[in-house]
């Protein structure tokens, strides 16, 4: 009976997580512009944007530009629909770099805002949750909030076209 083999130590798989995410939202240049990041707790992600004044519509309220508002939800769309679909790879043991095959992102179909409330001058959240994922279309709903994660200031929906897997 052969040995069982040793599961890899934790640092190498957070790791392994880490620059994944990394190589994934690099793909995106207009979130660094936004200074969007993801927070990575397992398989979850949530998307933090950092208040910036380049962010404000209205600077008399002030509130953050509708823009900006539905640029973060649709990144945070694309990004947790594609983190969604490497993990099972990025979870295989040994699994090899999947930094190369991180090119193609889900193209989007169509993508509806719901502005509920005008966005603070403040840090923003936004958590995606697939309702279907499909091997050609998939759809996300994402919710966007500041203060509360239960009084949410925006929300979308979205359909994609899915990347081809040539992998």
């Amino acid at each position: 009976m052969a040995p069982k083999k040793r599961p890899e130590p934790v640092q190498v798989v957070k790791q392994r997580r880490d620059e994944a995410l990394a190589a994934l939202v690099a793909g995106v240049p207009y979130i660094s512009y936004l200074g969007v990041t993801f927070d990575r707790r397992g398989d979850e992600l949530t998307a933090v944007m950092p208040f910036d004044e380049k962010l404000i519509g209205n600077p008399i309220l002030p509130a953050l530009h509708g823009g900006a508002t539905a640029a973060f939800l649709e990144v945070t769309a694309i990004i947790g629909l594609s983190w969604a679909i490497l993990w099972p790879r990025i979870e295989a043991e040994g699994a090899p770099d999947v930094a190369p095959s991180l090119t193609r992102l889900p193209k989007t179909i169509d993508f509806t805002v719901d502005y509920l409330r005008s966005g603070l001058p403040r840090d923003a959240y936004a958590r995606a949750q697939i309702s279907r994922l499909g091997r050609r279309y998939a759809s996300v709903h994402v919710e966007a909030w500041q203060d509360n994660r239960e009084r949410a200031f925006a929300q979308a929906t979205g359909h994609f076209l899915m990347p081809r897997n040539d992998g």
